[in-house]
């Protein structure tokens, strides 16, 4: 069975499979890991560049086990989910420390490492050693669970066990590395979420939900819920010479490690908090909200811009730095916040003259709902 299984897919592997991505080139364990975690959760696309670049300031694990840490946030600007880069330092770290700067060859000692788990420990092993190992990512998941007709959301355990035992038997001893990347070709540009490529599919006379009519009810969705929404205002503090500050934001949690503006709740009085905390407020303008979506909830942001008299002395207990938006520093930035930095650059640092002497109201609605600073 496994044969009938693999023997269509590593053929069209041949024909119609990627062989040009980046990290295809050189292949080694550190290049096999370092894209299979931008990829988590994000398309081909969007990772080439960021891969590029990681390879061009780290060119192995030693260089970025060395790197600081804002360095590191700084490049994954953009890429989102930034426990993953976080996770990456850490992993770098351990691979140096832990194993001389050689990533282990086995499945398990791989998945002991930070931001690693089976299915990545499975890629890096088959691809990058050439040894026989399971992978089930999103992808994978999509095509074996259409094979066979699995039922259900495969964030379940019991669903995931399944299509795991699955892919255990039909991962084949030779060419494994070949069938890895094949499986994640497939998922990726036949048998899409939506409009799947069926008619061709080298598995299409096998699969079940093929003879059913019904691939795009496999696998299961996710239960839906209703996200949460939050509120906060970023502070925009500007100083006379046209610097921002911003403050590093706790490891754990959203944005953790990077770069933000202070926050104060939707319910909060800007000036007042900004004098008693920062100093004397010479204007104040309050720009439209917008809402950013984080996986589990919604933020609406209010950015309130706001020039100081003076530059304060010190600031609280949190790492502050005077960002200057023409010439930027290399520092991880959360995504809307880079945003901001790129709109701020456009205003004339030493001038206040797009700023309103009082605060104005915003022509966004506001929700009647007041909530308290995100965590």
């Amino acid at each position: 069975m496994t044969s009938s299984f693999s023997a269509p897919v590593l053929k069209w592997f041949d024909r119609h499979g990627r062989k040009h991505l980046p990290w295809q080139q050189d292949i080694s364990a550190y290049r096999v890991w370092l894209s299979e975690i931008m990829l988590q959760q994000t398309q081909v696309t969007t990772v080439i560049p960021y891969f590029e670049r990681f390879i061009a300031q780290f060119p192995s694990v030693q260089s970025l086990a060395a790197a600081p840490i804002d360095e590191v946030l700084h490049l994954w600007t953009g890429l989102g989910y930034y426990a993953r880069a976080r996770n990456l330092h850490k992993c770098a770290q351990a691979v140096v420390n832990q194993y001389g700067g050689e990533f282990p060859a086995t499945v398990a000692a791989l998945a002991e490492l930070p931001g690693i788990g089976r299915s990545t420990a499975g890629a890096i092993v088959s691809i990058a050693f050439q040894q026989r190992a399971a992978i089930l990512d999103g992808n994978v998941k999509r095509v074996l669970a259409r094979y066979h007709a699995v039922e259900g959301w495969p964030g379940q355990l019991p669903v995931a066990n399944q299509l795991w035992e699955i892919a255990e038997q039909y991962t084949p001893k030779k060419r494994a590395n070949h069938y890895t990347q094949a499986m994640m070709d497939m998922g990726a540009t036949l048998c899409t979420r939506s409009k799947p490529k069926c008619e061709q599919c080298p598995l299409r006379d096998g699969c079940v939900a093929y003879a059913q009519g019904n691939p795009q009810d496999y696998p299961g969705k996710k239960p839906k819920k209703t996200l949460p929404e939050k509120a906060v205002q970023l502070l925009m503090l500007r100083n006379p010479a046209g610097d921002l500050l911003l403050q590093q934001r706790p490891a754990q949690g959203i944005w953790g490690g990077l770069w933000s503006f202070p926050e104060l709740a939707m319910d909060a009085d800007a000036q007042e908090f900004v004098e008693t905390h920062f100093g004397k407020v010479i204007e104040l303008e309050e720009w439209n909200s917008y809402r950013h979506t984080f996986s589990h909830y919604h933020l609406d942001i209010t950015p309130v811009l706001i020039q100081l008299a003076k530059s304060p002395g010190a600031i609280g207990e949190a790492a502050t730095h005077w960002y200057n938006p023409h010439q930027p520093d290399a520092l991880g930035l959360a995504a809307p916040v880079k945003k901001l930095l790129e709109k701020l650059a456009q205003l004339d640092p030493r001038s206040t003259k797009n700023l309103r002497a009082s605060k104005s109201k915003t022509a966004a609605s506001k929700r009647p709902i007041k909530l308290t600073k995100s965590k």
